[in-house]
């Protein structure tokens, strides 16, 4: 299957961008009459024959379409610090994205060690691993927000924050709810601090364990994304 992105479909025509273009005829050699499958990340999935194999301008008619496909009926949102290696930030987003994962919001600490990140990059990997993984739906990234100020403003249903700091904590998997929105935080390498975690138990955010082993923060992200994916299920 032959898989491209294109953010605004309307009509029955569609003509690629640049990048894809290229791809398209110069890297997999695509001539006119080919069927390949499109995607908009807001959940449209459609079949398209070309009809111009242009290297700059690919021209193509949808021939199919499928509105909301994959669509679930659970929202996940992680709201997390990005690490200081941006490698392993990049790693959590495109293995989150393959899982399922619907927003991500890149979070500023008290103990964050990266303050500042490349959007266009990060969107580039989102889209990237939406194309791998066959989803329709493109994960939002949010800019970066100051922890107080979010968690202030959080709305979701089930609100959690995990940390590594001793006390009753239960684990996500036992008290996870299937079909609903859920938002959890995941801290920097130097964990949250005391007073953050403090400041979320006080908007209601619940304490939770990922596990008793120590992880990464990139790690902690994914398997919380996969315990809310697996109930889920």
């Amino acid at each position: 299957m032959q898989l491209f992105y294109v953010p605004d479909i309307s009509g029955d025509e569609v003509i690629l961008d640049d990048t894809e273009s290229k791809h398209a005829v110069r890297v997999l050699r695509l001539a006119e009459g080919t069927t390949v499958e499109l995607i908009d990340g807001k959940g449209g999935f459609y079949s398209a024959k070309i009809t111009d194999a242009n290297s700059k301008k690919c021209r193509m008619t949808i021939t199919d379409k499928k509105k909301e496909f994959g669509k679930k009926d659970f929202r996940l949102h992680i709201a997390v610090a990005p690490t200081k290696n941006i490698d392993r930030f990049e790693w959590f987003l495109e293995k989150a994205t393959e899982i399922g994962i619907d927003e991500i919001t890149p979070l500023l600490c008290e103990h964050s060690e990266r303050k500042v990140v490349k959007p266009e990059r990060l969107d580039k990997i989102l889209v990237s691993a939406m194309k791998q993984s066959l989803k329709a739906y493109l994960p939002k990234l949010n800019e970066f927000a100051l922890f107080k100020n979010f968690i202030e403003a959080a709305k979701e249903e089930h609100k959690f924050i995990a940390h590594c700091y001793e006390g009753e904590k239960k684990h996500l998997k036992n008290i996870i709810s299937a079909h609903s929105n859920v938002l959890i935080l995941i801290g920097p390498e130097g964990d949250f601090s005391p007073e953050e975690v403090k400041l979320a138990i006080t908007n209601d955010f619940k304490e939770i364990s990922l596990g008793s082993a120590r992880l990464r923060t990139e790690t902690a992200g994914v398997v919380a994304c996969h315990i809310v994916n697996l109930a889920n299920e």
